[in-house]
């Protein structure tokens, strides 16, 4: 077996995804270096503000169905490049250390379950995993809170990638419904808040199964 494992490494040598220096998937001094979004933030949607507010001008005016979100990291370019080796290279093992980071950088919800955004069924064969989910399973191990599969698809969405805001809100609208009845508080799991309108969408079906307050948790955030 160490044979192997030395073997492999020699064929398929472990670099950072960030760097490119060998050794770890995400070598020490790029994990060191990953940014946290600290306050003050919109109270709502977690976006970046110079000062405390309840809503800021990028949620203000919007129905959200969600009573707040938080990211761990804002999706700068070294973030981008981590999501992208996890999410569409198949490095499966980084979402524990997405979990690591947003367990360091958010307290445990005050909610009775997580539960996850399900992925497309086509770009979930073509990934051959589901990073919402892994990342869900994950935070559920250390905060000792139980993941549930309460959403499901109600039918095919194009990737949100490239789209404007109006496009994506209707993209997603009516693309999820809940499969059990939910608990009254429970929190929404997923990679990357772009606009939210994911979030957005999701969190309308958890409401309508049940749920009175929905949390937003996802490892990066879009900032604009």
């Amino acid at each position: 077996m160490w044979c192997d494992v030395k073997l492999l490494d020699l064929i398929l040598p472990v670099r950072c995804v960030v760097c490119g220096v060998g050794g770890e998937q995400l070598c020490p001094t790029c994990r060191g270096a990953l940014p946290r979004l600290g306050e003050p933030l919109c109270a709502r949607c977690g976006a970046p503000t110079a000062w405390p507010v309840a809503r800021c001008r990028e949620c203000a005016g919007r129905r959200l169905a969600f009573a707040s979100a938080r990211g761990a990291v804002p999706y700068d370019e070294a973030v981008r490049r981590l999501v992208l080796a996890w999410k569409e290279h198949g490095l499966r093992t980084l979402a524990a250390l997405a979990a690591d980071v947003v367990t360091e950088a958010l307290p445990p919800p005050a909610v009775a379950a997580l539960v996850f955004v399900p992925s497309d069924r086509a770009r979930g064969l073509e990934r051959g995993h589901h990073p919402a989910e892994r990342l869900a399973r994950e935070l559920g191990e250390r905060w000792s809170l139980p993941v549930t599969g309460l959403l499901g698809r109600t039918r095919p969405a194009s990737r949100q990638r490239g789209r404007s805001l109006p496009d994506r809100r209707r993209n997603v609208a009516g693309a999820f419904a809940p499969a059990a009845e939910c608990p009254t508080r429970i929190a929404l799991v997923d990679d990357v808040y772009t606009s939210g309108s994911t979030a957005n969408a999701a969190a309308s079906a958890l409401r309508k199964g049940g749920a009175r307050r929905v949390e937003v948790i996802t490892f990066a955030r879009v900032v604009r």
